[in-house]
């Protein structure tokens, strides 16, 4: 089996039960490790939703440098910790929050790792700007929402002056304190 490190784009993780429909069950971004460098196999399948550039490596290889080097084994744990508790969030949010809350919290969470680079005060006041690797099928996929309400809520954003979009999938994020506001309800 080969893990890779996902280097550049996104990948989302999809789950299919046995009469064929599938469930998104989580996004990956840069430096993420695509495949679980700890378990034996996968029950998730991994697809691109943009343009990718990975760092395969076997299995076999990132086990004989885990135990050469215990730091990359604890920060592939302390990974798999996070995925955890982001999985646990994710869980909180389909549970609980509203239609509005959640599309804010994905908008959020893909603008957190698409903008990386951006400024600590960028980051909360000022705009971001990044294309969505999700459609908007695949946004309420992952939300737990239909297309409809998905589509309703991104307009909703555009209305309030939150977010502009320039052909359905660059998204300029203008008031990220607003939407962190309504993300966290």
């Amino acid at each position: 089996m080969v893990c890779a490190n996902l280097l550049h784009g996104v990948v989302k993780l999809t789950k299919t039960l046995a009469d064929g429909r599938q469930q998104i069950v989580g996004l990956q971004f840069p430096p993420e490790f695509v495949g679980g460098p700890f378990g034996s196999e996968s029950h998730l399948s991994a697809e691109a939703v943009s343009d990718i550039e990975v760092c395969s490596i076997p299995r076999s290889v990132l086990e004989e440098v885990m135990t050469s080097h215990p730091a990359l084994e604890r920060r592939l744990f302390c990974d798999t910790l996070l995925q955890l508790d982001q999985a646990r969030d994710w869980l909180l949010a389909i549970g609980r929050k509203t239609a509005r809350e959640r599309v804010t919290g994905l908008l959020r969470l893909i603008a957190s790792q698409m903008c990386a680079g951006a400024s600590a005060e960028d980051a909360i006041t000022g705009e971001q700007t990044f294309d969505l690797p999700l459609s908007r099928a695949e946004m309420a996929d992952f939300l737990g929402l239909t297309i409809e309400t998905a589509s309703r809520q991104i307009t909703r954003l555009r209305q309030d002056g939150i977010i502009s979009l320039v052909n359905n999938r660059r998204i300029t994020i203008h008031a990220m304190d607003r939407l962190l506001s309504i993300a966290e309800g």
